[in-house]
């Protein structure tokens, strides 16, 4: 079984820190099944950009990259869904 590196940019680990206890340990659990497989049901490639996907968790969202030749999740954003379009 291939596992796969999952990295959050810095931002990302900041806007994580900053959400309710409950909501990060969905978002961890999230990130640590990505390990596994990149593409969870429910996700996914965000229109306009060569290699973004999209993660739901409840009101959130993880936007991150899939490099599968170094077998990397790259966590770009994390932030509620009003917001996080914005910053893309």
């Amino acid at each position: 079984m291939k596992l796969y590196s999952v990295v959050l940019t810095q931002t990302a680990e900041k806007e994580l820190g900053k959400l309710p206890l409950k909501v990060i340990e969905k978002i961890v659990s999230i990130l640590k099944s990505m390990e596994e497989n990149p593409r969870p049901p429910g996700c996914r490639k965000l229109k306009g950009y060569r290699n973004l996907w999209r993660a739901r968790a409840g009101d959130y969202r993880i936007i991150y990259a899939i490099e599968d030749v170094i077998l990397l999740v790259d966590v770009r954003e994390i932030g509620h869904r009003k917001d996080i379009y914005d910053k893309l």
